[in-house]
């Protein structure tokens, strides 16, 4: 394989695609996000919101390519809310987690996993967290997660371009061979006997967060080798899920 294709290759695979006209257009009203390609079905009708995103595109510079139908789809990978529109964006950070583990399975590193995270102001805000702390980067499901939307970008502050976030299909899947290589796939569950600031690891780390109501699921808690709590008062159970991120982020630091 030569260095052209890898480096070519490379760069497609660190693309980040919105899709949606609203969504398309807010991207594309921010001259701060770093936007390579705009996707339009051609059988759209002209006029509009459409007209609005071919304005601003051109505006920028940006490349806009057509597509049949089946062909957008295939670049959104979700026909039914695509509404024809799907906008690729250079995010260096983002990348296939194997790629990461391939790369880092030398070294020890510290990430965070997101299990069912489906608040989008809480991802945003966890992105955030994580892109201003020593940790190494976040492990994101495509299923069952926030989609990677403006109102996400919104909610880092513009930080998910910054953030390396290693991407998989199913969380656990990614855990498991993530495992296999030694690393510690902790949870947080308040009846641990470890408490996270007694907590010190010797290996590659990664802290596995829950959804926002039911936690971490049954198939992700069963790979865990490791359960800290995090001391409570006055009766309180739990935290929202991006400040026990921060906490995590940053403990040790601060």
């Amino acid at each position: 394989m030569s260095t052209f294709y890898q480096e070519k290759k490379q760069f497609f695979d660190n693309l980040l695609t919105v899709y949606g006209r609203k969504p398309v257009l807010e991207v594309l009203q921010d001259s701060s996000i770093p936007v390579f390609r705009l996707h339009l079905a051609d059988t759209n009708q002209s006029g509009g919101i459409l007209a609005n995103i071919e304005k601003l595109a051109s505006r920028r510079g940006v490349d806009i390519r057509y597509h049949s139908r089946d062909e957008l789809s295939r670049i959104s990978k979700n026909r039914r809310q695509d509404q024809g529109v799907a906008i690729d964006l250079s995010c260096p950070g983002y990348q296939h987690y194997r790629d990461f583990l391939r790369e880092r399975s030398a070294t020890n590193f510290r990430l965070i996993a997101l299990d069912k995270i489906t608040n989008p102001q809480n991802l945003g805000m966890i992105l955030r967290s994580v892109s201003a702390s020593p940790l190494d980067g976040i492990l994101l499901p495509t299923r069952g997660s926030a989609p990677l939307c403006p109102l996400v970008i919104k909610a880092s502050a513009g930080t998910l371009f910054k953030c390396t976030i290693l991407r998989c299909d199913k969380l656990d899947d990614a855990l498991s061979a993530f495992a296999e290589a030694g690393t510690d796939i902790c949870v947080l569950s308040g009846s641990a006997d470890t408490s996270l600031n007694d907590y010190h690891p010797r290996r590659s780390v990664i802290y596995v967060l829950g959804n926002e109501t039911q936690g971490v699921s049954p198939e992700v808690a069963r790979l865990a080798n490791t359960r800290l709590r995090i001391p409570m008062n006055n009766g309180v159970e739990s935290l929202n899920v991006a400040v026990t991120a921060a906490l995590i982020a940053f403990r040790g630091v601060i």
